[in-house]
C-alpha cells in the first residue's frame, strides 16, 4: 500500500507519490490494550443483532485469509520488523488445503484413489491421528466447528471434481492437477465475484477489478501489506454473532468454548451450510452481526485452548490481541491511512470511543468505519480499499490463476441459480 511500512514479510513497501512520508503511529500500548479487555468498548456481550450479511461470509473470510497468509511470530512488539515471515504464498490458491500435493503431503491424500484428498471415516469429519489431531494443510483450519467443517467442504468439492472429470476421459495422471487447477478457480471466482462485493461495496469492487489500483502496486513479485493482514482483514471478528444454530431444530452453540476444535466433529457439531448461506427454495439463513468494533463474549474470554498460557492477561481477549498485532507492526493510525487513500477522516462522535484521545488503531477505526459508512455490512472506503486492492492484486498477479490464464473462464460446476455461481454452490452441491 502507499507508503505504509511494510509487508508481511519486513520488506519496505514504500511505493507511494514522490514526497511521501511514513505515517504516525497509533497510541500508546496498555491503554490501547484495554480497548479490547472484558468491559470494555470492544465487549459486544451477546451480540445478537443481524446486518444483512449471510452469516457464513466472515468465516469464509477467514479460510481465504489462512490460505493468504501465517505470522506465526509471537503477540509483541517486534524491534526487528524485517525478521516477520509470511509463511504462506501470496496467493489464493488453497495451498492450506493441497498442502505440498501428493508427493509433497501424501498423508493428505487417499492411498486407494491418489487423486483424491483424505476425509474422516463418516466423510463428515476430517482425517485425524489417533490423538484427534487433525491430518490438513493448515492446522488453523480446524480450529472451530466452521472452519473444520468448510475445510471438509472444500475436500468434497475436490473429491467431486475428480468423479467429474475422470467421467469426463481425463487421464488419471492429469487428474490431480486438473481438478486443483479447477477448484483452484472456482475459489478465486466466488472471492472476486461474491465474496469482495458483498464486504467492500459492488462499487469499490468494480471500480477495482477494472484496474483501478490505486496503492498496491508491486513491482516485482506480490506480497501481503501488514496494513491487510494485521489490520483490514482481521474485518471479520467483529461480524461473529453470540451463537449459532448448526443443524435445523437443534440447539445454538457459542463459537467458544462449544465449537473449539482441534478435536473430532460430533454429529451435533457438523455444519448444515444452508443455515449460513441463503439458498433458493430454503429458508433465509442466519445473518452476520454487523460490523462495528464490538466482538461477542466468546470472543473476549477466549478459552486457555485457543490462547494458550497468555503472559498478559489482555491477550484472552481476540480484541486486544487484534490491537497488538496493529502494535506489534507498528501500523500508522486509522486517521493517518484515510488522509493518505484521500478519505475523510471519521469525527471523534462518529468513531465513539469514549475518552479516547489518541489517534485511532488502524484495526478498530476500519470498524468503526464500517460501521458509520457502511451500515454496518460492508467496510468503508479505508477498509474496503485496502482489502479490494490486495486481493485483486494477488489473484491477477498469480500467474496460474484465472485472470492470467483466461479472463473469460466462466464457473463450470452447476449452481443453485444458473448463472450466478456463488460461495454456497462449493458448499452445498447443486443437482
Amino acid at each position: 500500500m502507499v507508503c505504509l511500512g511494510r509487508d508481511a514479510d519486513g520488506n519496505s513497501t514504500s511505493n507511494g507519490p514522490p514526497g511521501a512520508r511514513p505515517l504516525p503511529r497509533a497510541g500508546a500500548h496498555g491503554r490501547c490494550l484495554a480497548l479490547g479487555i472484558e468491559g470494555s468498548i470492544c465487549d459486544g456481550g451477546a451480540c445478537d443483532e443481524n446486518s444483512r450479511v449471510e452469516a457464513g461470509q466472515p468465516f469464509f473470510g477467514q479460510y481465504l485469509a489462512h490460505d493468504l497468509t501465517a505470522d506465526r511470530s509471537p503477540l509483541r512488539a517486534h524491534a526487528d520488523i524485517d525478521a516477520l515471515r509470511n509463511i504462506r504464498s501470496p496467493r489464493a490458491n488453497l495451498e492450506a488445503l493441497y498442502g505440498g500435493g501428493p508427493v509433497g503431503s501424501p498423508y493428505l491424500y487417499d492411498l486407494a484413489d491418489p487423486a483424491k484428498l483424505l476425509l474422516g471415516i463418516d466423510g463428515r469429519d476430517l482425517p485425524r491421528n489417533q490423538q484427534g489431531i487433525a491430518l490438513i494443510g493448515d492446522p488453523r483450519n480446524d480450529v472451530h466447528a466452521f472452519m473444520t467443517g468448510l475445510q471438509v467442504a472444500f475436500i468434497h468439492a475436490h473429491n467431486r471434481l475428480v468423479d467429474r472429470l475422470r467421467a469426463d476421459g481425463v487421464p488419471e495422471l492429469e487428474l490431480f492437477e486438473d481438478a486443483r487447477r479447477a477448484l483452484t478457480w472456482h475459489f478465486q471466482w466466488v472471492i472476486l465475484n461474491d465474496f469482495l462485493p458483498s464486504l467492500v461495496g459492488p462499487a469499490m469492487a468494480t471500480t477495482v477489478m477494472r484496474n483501478d489500483a490505486r496503492f498496491y502496486r508491486p513491482t516485482s513479485v506480490a506480497f501481503i501489506p501488514v496494513e491487510f493482514a494485521d489490520a483490514a482483514f482481521r474485518y471479520g471478528h467483529s461480524q461473529i454473532k453470540g451463537d449459532y444454530q448448526l443443524r435445523r431444530g437443534g440447539q445454538r452453540f457459542p463459537v467458544f468454548p462449544d465449537l473449539a476444535g482441534f478435536r473430532p466433529l460430533t454429529p451435533e457439531r457438523v455444519i448444515d451450510w444452508t443455515l449460513l448461506f441463503d439458498v433458493p427454495g430454503q429458508a433465509p439463513a442466519q445473518r452476520a452481526k454487523p460490523i462495528d468494533g464490538l466482538l461477542p463474549a466468546s470472543l473476549i474470554r477466549l478459552p486457555e485452548s485457543i490462547t494458550g498460557t497468555v503472559e498478559v492477561n489482555a491477550y484472552q481477549s481476540l480484541a486486544s490481541r487484534d490491537l497488538q498485532r496493529g502494535m506489534g507492526t507498528a501500523l500508522p493510525s486509522g486517521e493517518a491511512v484515510a488522509r493518505a487513500v484521500g478519505a475523510q477522516p471519521l469525527t471523534r462522535q462518529e468513531l465513539a470511543l469514549g475518552d479516547w484521545q489518541d489517534d485511532t488503531p488502524l484495526w478498530l477505526y476500519i470498524l468503526r468505519e464500517a460501521a458509520v459508512r457502511g451500515g454496518g455490512d460492508r467496510l468503508g472506503e479505508v477498509g474496503g480499499r485496502i482489502v479490494a486492492e490486495v486481493i485483486v492484486g494477488i489473484i491477477r498477479r498469480d500467474p496460474e490463476s484465472y485472470l492470467a490464464n483466461d479472463p473469460s473462464w466462466r464457473p463450470t460446476l452447476p449452481s443453485h441459480q444458473p448463472g450466478n455461481f456463488k460461495i454456497r454452490d462449493l458448499l452445498i452441491p447443486a443437482r
